[in-house]
């Protein structure tokens, strides 16, 4: 699609030869030059060094060593070890033929107690590693500021993201990663010394009518409304979507005009496209639903099935069926309704058993 101005950035894991049965190979002759094929991971994922190198206890660590909160007791002090494991890590990416990986930085790694206490020298020299070892072999690194993950210290002393005072913690914190790390990745005080990028990346997840009336069409918009567009509309549109207006009201804050200023001067380079799978959706505006906390403020409810057949495959979770029309649909959907702002498809992919193996 090199006439168009959307950018792209694949996350696969099917690059060379990592195929599931009947899946033909990828021909990169058949995409841009620049097109990139990726794989993506987040900090606390596949890090671990829990407590190596002077980093801070953060809000996952609490959460997974207290007792019951995840089935089987595991937590993420190993990981995948990419903390000690990075350099063949990279190696095997390169291998694979990638050329880009999206990754997060711990906020405790970097600031373990944010703005109340130091940098972590031993922090910012870790990913200074990372990010060399991924462009001596040619890999760009497209970098997350925060993947979930927060000091466990800013989770005491205000609440975390629960508090505006979080805001003064992040500007902070991505004002570090800017200095330290902005000259090698993908912010108009660095920006044009560095060249870098930045954008917003949304987890969405697509919607199709469960009966093609009007009703379920306008719930199809409510949702996605609620949804991306709820983070999006005013970055970019200046305001919250109409719909949310309709359903809220009083209750959804109204920007004042500084504000509607601000965001207009500090436009996005890009948006990030998280998408894993699609549901049916039926209105609950006029019709009996079951009570779902995930969507009910639209007055929507999403269904896997439509007359007993399912919307997609089923795979190795019951939350992602596969529809890869969604992907499609998902990327359109934000093309015309953001003006073709680039977009990179940051995450995407099938669940598969814990027993499946690929070879």
């Amino acid at each position: 699609m090199p006439s168009e101005a959307l950018a792209w950035l694949a996350v696969v894991l099917s690059a060379h030869g990592l195929l599931l049965p009947g899946v033909s190979g990828v021909d990169r002759g058949q995409f841009p030059p620049d097109f990139l094929f990726g794989t993506a991971a987040s900090a606390y994922q596949v890090e671990g060094g829990y407590l190596e190198g002077n980093k801070g206890l953060s809000n996952w660590d609490m959460f997974t060593h207290k007792q019951g909160t995840i089935e089987d007791g595991s937590n993420g002090d190993i990981a995948n070890d990419l903390y000690h494991r990075y350099m063949d890590d990279t190696e095997l990416m390169h291998s694979l033929g990638v050329n880009s990986y999206r990754f997060s930085i711990s906020w405790a790694r970097i600031l373990p107690r944010g703005r109340f206490g130091d940098v972590n020298q031993d922090g910012v020299a870790f990913y200074n590693a990372l990010i060399d070892g991924l462009l001596q072999r040619g890999i760009q690194p497209f970098v997350t500021i925060c993947h979930y993950d927060i000091p466990q210290e800013l989770e005491e002393r205000y609440g975390g993201w629960l508090s505006t005072e979080i805001q003064k913690d992040f500007c902070y914190f991505a004002e570090i990663c800017f200095k330290m790390f902005g000259d090698r990745h993908l912010q108009e005080k660095y920006q044009g010394k560095q060249g870098g990028q930045i954008g917003i990346v949304m987890c969405v997840t697509w919607y199709e009518p469960f009966r093609n009336t009007t009703v379920d069409l306008l719930a199809v918009r409510r949702a996605l409304s609620f949804g991306a567009s709820w983070f999006l509309d005013p970055i970019l549109l200046g305001d919250y979507p109409t719909e949310m207006r309709e359903m809220l009201g009083p209750n959804l804050p109204e920007f004042t005009s500084k504000q509607k200023n601000r965001l207009q001067d500090t436009k996005l380079d890009f948006i990030g496209l998280n998408h894993y799978t699609t549901f049916y959706l039926k209105d609950c505006s006029f019709s009996p639903c079951e009570i779902d906390p995930l969507t009910w403020n639209a007055r929507v409810m999403r269904l896997p099935k439509r007359d007993g057949v399912l919307i997609g495959e089923t795979t190795g979770s019951p939350f992602f069926l596969d529809v890869p029309r969604g992907m499609e649909e998902m990327t359109m959907y934000y093309k015309e309704r953001y003006n073709n702002t680039p977009t990179y498809i940051t995450e995407n992919g099938i669940a598969s058993s814990l027993s499946m193996v690929f070879v």
